[in-house]
């Protein structure tokens, strides 16, 4: 049996609307993770959802004008998190962003 594998995985809360330098921020976001070579990132687009004390947002034309929630999440070794963090941090510097320790039940990150 092999040893259980641990890792760190981060959530950032996000908006479509939030931007970097006038760009979307989850894209540029997904950008800087790749060029640090983390293990992986995902985007999550949500049919509803709400940021902060805003109101509900739904996927309907009318509600969403454009401000849907979107959640950023990526995984590797707590080192190499915590070297990316700060840039994260500085990039969505009021958003949610939240971290857990995970343990890898299947699959490769390396």
């Amino acid at each position: 049996m092999t040893e259980p594998r641990k890792a760190v995985q981060v959530s950032i809360y996000l908006n479509e609307a939030d931007e970097w330098r006038r760009r979307p921020l989850h894209l540029e976001m997904l950008k800087y993770l790749r060029e640090q070579e983390v293990a992986g990132a995902t985007v999550l687009h949500a049919v509803a959802g709400f940021t902060g004390h805003s109101r509900v947002k739904t996927a309907t034309l009318v509600d969403a004008g454009g401000k849907l929630p979107l959640v950023l999440t990526f995984i590797d070794k707590e080192e190499h998190v915590e070297r990316v963090l700060p840039h994260i941090r500085e990039m969505a510097p009021h958003r949610l962003i939240v971290s857990e320790k995970v343990t890898l039940e299947s699959g490769e990150f390396e």
